[in-house]
């Protein structure tokens, strides 16, 4: 047993480490200077929330083996100030997780979009295998109590993101994993607040590539010109496995896999979310799972939390939520939805909820991204503006970088879901309503709405 403290425990995966090693037997301390829910009532539930918000650098002693610190604590946090002090070793979150899995095998999701669905994916199917395996995934995925385990399983699956890791260690959490197997679904700018130019971003892909130990296994897209060219220049030292769109249609609007070993019904529905199946296909292999065995599992695969999640079905209205913030994804969602249920009336509703999404200068990069939407609406709260030290939107600025003249913006929840209501009522057949956001619309509950 270690005596482990975590700096900002109340981080969405933080706790969530947290909870994994105390469910080893380690004994676990914390601290924040803000803890939502649901950290706060799952923190509470196992015994470590801590008794109140704050820093408080007497509790940092020499007898602790540990220190993780989240990202959210700054440079000159007491607590951190105080370990440095003592001696005491600080980690950064991904560098605990490798200190804790080195001695097992360890495949990587990485690249701009379709992490969590793939990560998802490939433990649903271990899961369904029975093969024993540790995870790390930043959303809640069906099946699963929990988005993080540690034990003494020899493999485990990581969600890596290219955000820094810590105050003390800037650099891309992915940098800090060492992969065995990894894959690189797509690059696509994003986070221009840490990332403030296409290049700088780009760059830190490279340098993953390039760190990748020698005979590593990359699966990566070959639809992507941008990660073709990149593995071209940068994975010369790696096994190199392409994956691309599997053939597939619809039947009644379920998507069906074509393969040599027939066809497959799935759950899921959308190209990019295929694509996302076959890299998780391509991985499962590597790890010793047939495509029968593949095929029989993914079957009922439904999606992680606000991947193209079912949200109701009510009066000719059906919903989907999706985490959808950056263009790509905004795009690639919106096509999906699309190609499966041509028959509806597609009301899309995006909002503007990220620091790069809310960025002026970010903005034009949406230019299109709405295009398959019968009717487009784009919400942003002035409070997260103010949240995020951003400067007032002009609604007519941000219709103009959509490249949509019947785009509607709006930045009242009253005022969206008197919209919505509006649009639903004119359509004048079926509904398909689609809420993508990586916020909450203001606290909007849609299904309490529609009643």
């Amino acid at each position: 047993m270690q005596r482990i403290h975590f700096i900002a425990i109340g981080g969405a995966i933080m706790h969530q480490l947290a909870l994994a090693l105390l469910r080893e037997g380690h004994q676990i301390s914390g601290s924040d200077d803000a803890i939502a829910n649901p950290a706060k009532s799952n923190l509470a539930a196992a015994g470590i929330l801590p008794q109140k918000e704050g820093w408080y650098p007497e509790t940092i002693t020499s007898d602790l083996d540990a220190i993780v610190l989240g990202m959210h604590a700054r440079e000159d946090n007491p607590e951190l100030k105080a370990a440095l002090e003592l001696g005491v070793p600080v980690f950064s979150f991904p560098e605990y997780v490798y200190k804790v899995s080195e001695n097992k095998k360890r495949v990587v999701v990485a690249g701009s979009h379709g992490k969590t669905t793939i990560t998802s994916m490939i433990m649903h199917v271990l899961k369904a295998c029975q093969l024993d395996f540790d995870y790390l995934v930043g959303a809640k995925v069906p099946g699963f109590d929990s988005s993080v385990r540690l034990s003494t399983a020899p493999i485990i699956i990581l969600e890596g993101d290219e955000y820094p890791a810590s105050a003390l260690e800037r650099k891309p959490k992915i940098f800090f994993y060492h992969p065995h197997i990894s894959v690189l679904s797509g690059i696509s700018w994003d986070h221009i607040n840490v990332f403030p130019t296409y290049e700088n971003y780009l760059s830190q892909f490279e340098t993953y590539l390039n760190n990748m130990q020698a005979q590593a296994i990359l699966v990566y897209n070959d639809e992507d010109a941008e990660v073709r060219k990149l593995v071209a220049h940068s994975g010369r030292q790696l096994v190199q496995l392409p994956y691309v769109t599997p053939p597939f249609h619809y039947e009644e609007g379920v998507a069906v896999l074509e393969s040599s070993e027939g066809n497959h019904p799935v759950s899921v529905f959308g190209r990019h979310n295929l694509l996302n199946l076959e890299a998780a296909r391509k991985v499962c292999l590597e790890l010793g799972v047939s495509d029968a065995q593949f095929y029989r599992a993914i079957a009922d695969f439904t999606g992680a939390a606000r991947r193209l999640e079912r949200l109701f079905s009510q009066g000719g209205v059906l919903a989907f939520r999706d985490f959808a913030h950056a263009p790509s994804k905004l795009k690639a969602t919106l096509d999906a939805v699309r190609e499966a249920l041509p028959q509806r009336y597609l009301i899309a509703v995006f909002e503007l909820h990220t620091f790069s999404s809310l960025n002026d200068a970010f903005m034009e990069e949406y230019a299109g991204a709405m295009a398959q939407a019968d009717a487009a609406i784009v919400f942003y709260s002035e409070h997260a503006l103010q949240l995020k030290g951003l400067p007032p939107l002009d609604p007519a600025q941000v219709k103009a970088h959509f490249h949509r003249d019947d785009l509607t913006v709006v930045h009242s929840k009253a005022s969206l879901e008197q919209l919505v209501t509006e649009q639903i009522a004119r359509a004048g057949k079926e509904v398909c309503l689609l809420l993508m956001s990586s916020g909450t619309f203001d606290g909007l509950d849609w299904k309490v709405w529609m009643k």
